[in-house]
């Protein structure tokens, strides 16, 4: 040949082997349908968003929560369900307002046993052998704080108000080619995969990972560098505004050399000192700069209040009382009290018998406005109940 390189190998050295997309591995760097910094981007906006997530978790089950820095992959779901154990939970997030798309969130099964135990006033230790529908009900509320925490941080990141519809949550077998219309991915389509490796106190040490259609992440891409260039625009220009020159004190000295020090003659007062006595400047002549007058010694003795005639208490005034005498007030009378779990409250039925912490024959407290003023017994006033008051309550 003459020696000038052929578009076959051009392509060659460039990357591409000029056949279709598909051809090349998935991962590789041609055919990755996200970039580096698009890669980055999604990285950085997960971390934030899962950081506040971690928070809200912290307040639904009162444990630890730790969120590791995530890493970024393409995946497709033949990969996926390699790799991740199964069955597992899918909680689909759809954005209702700010984004078009949605994306989902994967638990492991014992994880999601251990927050809703703990979401229900449970140790996280009391595991049952399948999920129900109460546990995928506990765990879409905590999603749903969780995501809506995270939506407010992206609002903010994107500059825009950022909204979720309430989460769905499916227990889903990665195997099972018919769960694949539950979470909205095929197993030909690739989608951007977000690992987080996450602890809870003692209980899980574990993962969490977030999926996002191709579509959304280049779309939060988008919007992400374009805010970060506004924000460097208006950077540069502050940069290149002047800053306003500082006010010249003395117009006459010359540019450059510095003003010497004023010293005032031999008897004269410093700036800031008082003047001696007899020196003080008169009307009309001025003060000296940065003046300040003594500081006078002042005399502070207790205030003293004349004391109350005790003879006068205006509240047993018949008078006074009259005023208020036909004021409603809220009489309630309590049987006993007692303190239960939401787990317990749960399995509340017809027929549960719940036991309070007074004794069989205990007087009953009468409550006027929720405070204590009396106890009495029950009676029975022809058909209704009543209370005979047996003892007033002195403060």
């Amino acid at each position: 040949m003459d020696g000038m390189l052929s578009q076959e190998e051009i392509n060659a050295l460039l990357g591409n082997t000029g056949g279709d997309a598909g051809d090349t591995a998935p991962g590789s760097s041609s055919s990755s349908p996200l970039s580096a910094d698009e890669c980055d981007a999604i990285g950085e906006i997960s971390n934030i968003c899962m950081g506040t997530a971690a928070t809200t978790l912290y307040s639904l089950v009162n444990q630890k929560v730790t969120i590791t820095t995530p890493t970024v992959t393409i995946s497709t779901w033949d990969e996926l369900a390699a790799e991740y154990e199964r069955p597992c939970v899918f909680i689909n997030i759809s954005y209702k307002a700010g984004i078009d798309g949605n994306n989902v969130l994967i638990l492991r099964e014992d994880d999601v046993k251990v927050i809703t135990d703990l979401m229900m006033g449970g140790d996280g230790t009391n595991l049952v052998d399948e999920l129900s529908e109460l546990h995928l009900s506990a765990i879409c509320e905590a999603m749903n704080q969780m995501m809506g925490s995270s939506a407010t941080s992206l609002s903010s990141m994107l500059n825009r108000m950022v909204d979720i519809s309430p989460p769905s949550a499916e227990l889903v077998d990665l195997s099972d080619e018919a769960d694949e219309s539950k979470v909205g991915f095929t197993k030909t389509e690739s989608f951007v995969r977000v690992f987080f490796k996450m602890e809870i106190g003692d209980l899980v040490d574990s993962s969490i990972m977030q999926l996002y259609p191709i579509e959304l992440a280049k779309e939060l891409y988008s919007i992400f560098d374009s805010n970060q260039e506004d924000e460097q625009a208006k950077e540069d220009v502050k940069e290149e505004t002047p800053a306003t020159p500082p006010p010249s004190v003395d117009a006459g000295a010359p540019q450059g050399q510095p003003m010497a020090a004023q010293v005032p003659p031999m008897g004269q007062p410093m700036m800031g000192q008082m003047p001696p006595m007899g020196q003080m400047p008169m009307m009309g002549q001025g003060m000296p700069y940065n003046y300040a007058p003594p500081v006078q010694d002042v005399q502070v003795q207790p205030v003293q209040f004349q004391p109350f005639n005790a003879s006068f208490n205006p509240i047993t005034q018949q008078e006074n009382i009259d005023l208020i005498m036909d004021v409603p007030l809220e009489v309630t009378v309590e049987l006993g009290r007692t303190s239960k779990s939401i787990k317990e409250i749960l399995e509340f039925a017809p027929g549960t018998i719940i036991e309070l912490d007074k004794i069989a024959g205990e007087p009953i407290d009468v409550l006027v406005n929720g405070k204590l003023v009396a106890k009495g017994e029950v009676v029975v006033i022809e058909e209704s109940f009543g209370i005979r008051v047996t003892d007033i309550i002195k403060q």
